[in-house]
């Protein structure tokens, strides 16, 4: 696999490194950064090491990261997978009946993003060195909530590096508010916008596709990359965690070595889901992948259809971190189903420019039966959260939530049984309003801040350190900007 490398979904022109491709971000042409093959693994001696998350991530993200020294690549894992998680097995597993809940959320902002966005300054600051770059790099971000608080406090104070986020400010949860605008770092800058995560996300990738402004900043000293999961140094780590997961089934006797699973993600920008989709790749035994969304439920009728189309309303819900009509991470799934054709991928990015949809061909549409989709509204969310706490004691936030709804939906319409991997996105800590709701407790006379003690008092869980005293902490950030001065808001912090 030493000849691996990275090139642009929409054309065929770049080889490059992981050095390389993790430094961009995106490619000059828009397009994301894809593997040119994917190493393979064999579970049954991953199985027969009994390895702890530290040496089998080093194994795996070695695979790809073929320009990193062993020595570079266990410091980067290393420096990442400590104890800034809070249990030692970094992601535990919850089982509850036919299903296993990864629980992801145990980093230090509470979320799934903190597995990737731990170890990506390790990774991008060795690869900026290893490319001698002379330039401060900016770490340019949208955030739908969680991706932006995760980011700041991984490249908080990280020498060579200023990092900027961008957030709708009426979209997401009091308490994921109050953690960026509380975030400490001398190169640490937040900001609000008068629009959706959509518009944010759109905002950045027009900054990054301009050319002269680019040109500008690098006279001055910058660079541009992202902590957004098109930047393949956020989407590669996560294949790890479902590796992990269905080796602890296996440990556990949950199953037997080999034996087909299925996977639920509750997601909006197809980035976790397209992780498990490149680990089946690599020899993970997927039997199903059980795309999990909202009212925004753009990818259910993209899998059901296979026309994708942004003629929809957009829905503000209990569930922010998929409120999400763009699915970036998309793109990657399209030039695999496509056989890796960046004509057709490029073509389809017009068209969902130009038309506000695409649709896919019968061909790439066959490519896709081994994904399901579904959606589940606010109510429902609510009444699963009940369900799951009446009947288990389990407490989860409003997306795992969503993503068990759905997998119970599935396995009525399939009557497929099989043991099933349900990534568990965030902590309940952190939307606590929607999350006491469900459990049964009246929320009206409180703040959400208020919530956090009423909720670990009720359930008795413990209130994670990283969000005890919240709600008195100094903010730090209060800017905010219409939609379209995102790159004003750049010029003034990089002047």
């Amino acid at each position: 696999m030493s000849d691996l490398y990275y090139s642009s979904t929409r054309s065929n022109e770049e080889k490059l490194n992981f050095s390389q491709a993790v430094v961009r971000g995106i490619a000059p042409d828009g397009g994301l950064y894809v593997p040119s093959e994917f190493p393979q693994v064999n579970m049954e001696e991953l199985a027969k090491g009994e390895l702890t998350y530290q040496e089998l991530a080093q194994k795996v993200l070695g695979l790809f990261v073929k320009d990193f020294s062993e020595t570079e690549m266990k410091d980067c894992v290393y420096g990442a997978y400590d104890n800034k998680f809070r249990t030692e097995e970094i992601v535990p597993l919850k089982t509850c009946g036919d299903a296993s809940f990864i629980e992801l959320y145990h980093g230090k902002t509470l979320a799934f993003k903190d597995m990737a966005l731990s170890i990506l300054p390790y990774l991008l600051k060795t690869a900026a060195r290893k490319l001698e770059t002379k330039e401060k790099i900016v770490i340019l971000t949208a955030t739908s909530g969680d991706t932006g608080k995760a980011a700041l406090e991984g490249f908080a104070d990280v020498e060579g590096t200023e990092i900027l986020v961008f957030y709708p400010t009426d979209g997401v949860s009091d308490v994921q508010k109050r953690q960026m605008t509380t975030q400490e770092g001398a190169n640490t800058h937040v900001c609000g916008i008068s629009g959706n995560f959509d518009d944010a996300q759109s905002g950045v990738k027009n900054i990054f596709m301009n050319s002269d402004f680019k040109a500008a900043l690098k006279e001055k000293g910058y660079v541009f990359s992202s902590a957004n999961s098109i930047n393949i140094g956020r989407l590669v780590p996560q294949i790890v965690y479902y590796m992990s997961s269905y080796l602890k089934l296996v440990k556990s006797n949950k199953i037997q070595l080999g034996d087909s699973i299925n996977v639920v993600v509750p997601t909006g920008n197809f980035g976790n889901i397209l992780a498990a989709y490149y680990a089946k790749n690599m020899g993970l035994p997927v039997q199903k992948f059980i795309c999990a969304s909202n009212k925004n439920n753009v990818l259910t009728d993209f899998i059901e259809t296979g026309v994708y189309s942004l003629d929809r309303a957009f829905n503000t819900t209990i569930t922010p971190s998929m409120d999400i009509l763009i699915s970036s991470n998309l793109e990657r799934f399209l030039y695999e189903i496509s056989g890796h054709d960046p004509k057709c991928v490029s073509g389809l990015m017009n068209d969902l420019k130009e038309k506000g949809k695409y649709e896919i061909s019968d061909s790439m549409k066959k490519n896709m039966d081994a994904f399901y989709g579904g959606f589940v509204d606010d109510d429902k969310t609510i009444e699963t959260i009940k369900d799951l706490y009446d009947q288990y004691e389990y407490v989860v936030d409003t997306h795992t939530a969503v993503g068990y709804r759905v997998y119970e939906d599935y396995v009525k319409a399939t009557g497929d049984t099989r043991h099933t991997l349900i990534a568990s996105t965030a902590s309940p800590f952190k939307f606590t309003r929607s999350v006491v709701d469900g459990i049964g407790i009246d929320s009206k006379s409180n703040n959400d801040f208020e919530l956090i003690d009423i909720l670990a008092e009720k359930t008795g869980l413990s209130v994670p350190e990283s969000i005890q005293g919240l709600a008195d902490r100094p903010i730090y950030h209060k800017t905010t900007c219409e939609k379209t001065e995102m790159k004003k808001v750049v010029e003034e912090i990089l002047k």
